[in-house]
């Protein structure tokens, strides 16, 4: 297998690579599984669920209901306005929009995913089984928002692979949907709250999105962010 793994690897090293300006967000099947890939302007949601290894450790039957809810939740939430889901990691999802509104869109989703989780997931979740309340698992989800150019590949073996999504949005939605702050559940970067449209932005004129200090973010070019303590109802886009 040594020799196998080697020649695979060296091929992809020295393969040249077949990119194209993406207008669409790419399916699996779009893109083969050599040197071959999609360039694409988007905007890139991740939603988490805090705390998940506690609530596994202190019962998988409730655990695996939350993680199915929540998952649920934000899918629906993320298709209805004007999103692609593309990724699943254990509780954690990602949302990808383009278009000429996509951090507004997503902006709202955020929000929107707040609200889902706030006022229907856990007071349902702690009705049906009050002792939740006193467990080690305390309610809490943060979505993250970036946006930028990615470049987007297959990665795996024949029957075993998935889409690959390289570039900063990716990566920092990520790492900002891991911000743990009482009160707070969505945080974007300044590249998307300067493309936001007053609707993401404003709410009765009053202002949803308050600056923030990221010093884990100033590496990557991100030290500044905006989070929201805000929510807005479900809906279809907008």
């Amino acid at each position: 297998m040594e020799d196998e793994l080697a020649k695979e690897v060296d091929s992809i090293i020295r393969g040249t690579w077949e990119l194209r300006n993406g207008q669409v967000i790419p399916d699996t099947q779009d893109i083969k599984l050599s040197n071959d890939g999609v360039k694409i302007q988007a905007t890139v949601l991740y939603s988490d669920l805090a705390d998940s290894t506690e609530l596994a450790l202190y019962s998988q039957e409730i655990a695996a209901e939350i993680y199915k809810s929540y998952l649920l939740g934000t899918t629906r939430i993320i298709k209805a306005n004007e999103g692609e889901v593309r990724a699943f990691d254990g509780d954690r999802i990602m949302g990808v929009f383009i278009g000429d509104r996509k951090n507004s869109s997503a902006a709202k989703v955020a929000l929107k995913i707040n609200y889902f989780f706030t006022h229907i997931l856990q007071p349902q979740f702690l009705a049906f089984y009050p002792h939740l309340g006193s467990s080690p698992f305390k309610f809490a989800q943060c979505s993250g928002i970036d946006t930028g150019e990615i470049r987007v590949a297959r990665a795996g073996i024949r029957n075993n692979n998935d889409l690959v999504w390289v570039g900063r949005a990716p990566n920092i939605a990520a790492k900002l949907s891991s911000i743990r702050e009482a009160g707070f559940a969505s945080y974007i970067t300044a590249d998307v709250f300067t493309k936001l449209n007053d609707s993401a932005k404003l709410f009765n004129g009053a202002a949803m999105w308050e600056s923030r200090t990221w010093a884990k973010g100033e590496p990557y070019g991100t030290k500044s962010v905006y989070r929201s303590s805000w929510w807005l109802k479900p809906s279809y886009a907008g």
